[in-house]
């Protein structure tokens, strides 16, 4: 038996066989496995000889009705989707970045039995070991911060240390980030906070604003991506 069929049996026994009857007209829950399947094949980046890098969330769009019918199988249903995901990326040497996440979405726009797959990689991001994580009076507070994922990181003289280490001030779990990634040096000056990025030897090497650089002064709204994660840079009290 292959791994689709035995992921819709596990399925059938799970809502103790009133599947086969629920979505015998509608969207199979096997479909959108493959559909995963092909989404991360297509996606898939070459980090190294050995590995790739792929997106980790995903957004199933549906048609309201199916959307339905596959909402009666609750989280069990996304658990074993990103199980089956996570099987597949094992055996294509492939690396998320970061936790699968799966979500289900209905559209209007979609007919019964149509489904689409939208994905993007999103990245953790924490405070370093010992780092407690800022608080909204210090974020309010801070002339400039870092916009990352939807978190702000406040950044005061003389700056940060960002990468995958878990001793870096500003630690992301992104496979195509170094450990030591970049330097944010932080100074002030008579109009504000002077900021500049600088490229710690990294592997990848650091993008602004599209154009690789190993070391650029930025300003408000500048956006720095380093392996598969962005990040913006805003000064308070500009535009």
């Amino acid at each position: 038996m292959g791994a689709l069929q035995r992921f819709e049996s596990r399925l059938e026994e799970m809502i103790s066989g009133v599947f086969a009857r629920t979505f015998r007209s509608a969207v199979q829950p096997v479909e959108i496995s493959a559909a995963l399947n092909r989404e991360i094949d297509n996606s898939a980046q070459i980090l190294s000889r050995d590995r790739r890098l792929v997106p980790n969330d995903f957004h199933i769009e549906l048609a309201p009705g199916d959307h339905d019918r596959l909402g009666q199988l609750g989280p069990q249903l996304t658990g074993e989707l990103a199980e089956m995901l996570r099987q597949h990326a094992a055996q294509q040497s492939y690396v998320f970045t970061g936790p699968v996440n799966i979500t289900l979405e209905p559209v209007e726009e979609l007919t019964t039995g149509r489904f689409r797959v939208r994905s993007q990689s999103v990245s953790t991001v924490s405070q370093g070991t010992g780092q407690p994580p800022p608080t909204n009076t210090q974020v309010r507070r801070a002339a400039a911060f870092l916009e990352v994922n939807g978190q702000r990181l406040p950044l005061s003289p003389p700056g940060i240390v960002v990468g995958r280490s878990s001793d870096a001030d500003l630690r992301i779990d992104d496979p195509g980030v170094s450990r030591r990634h970049m330097e944010v040096r932080v100074a002030d000056g008579p109009d504000g906070p002077h900021i500049t990025v600088l490229d710690m030897g990294s592997t990848n090497g650091i993008l602004v604003n599209g154009k690789r650089v190993e070391q650029a002064t930025v300003g408000d709204g500048t956006v720095v991506r380093i392996g598969n994660t962005t990040m913006t840079l805003r000064l308070q009290g500009v535009g």
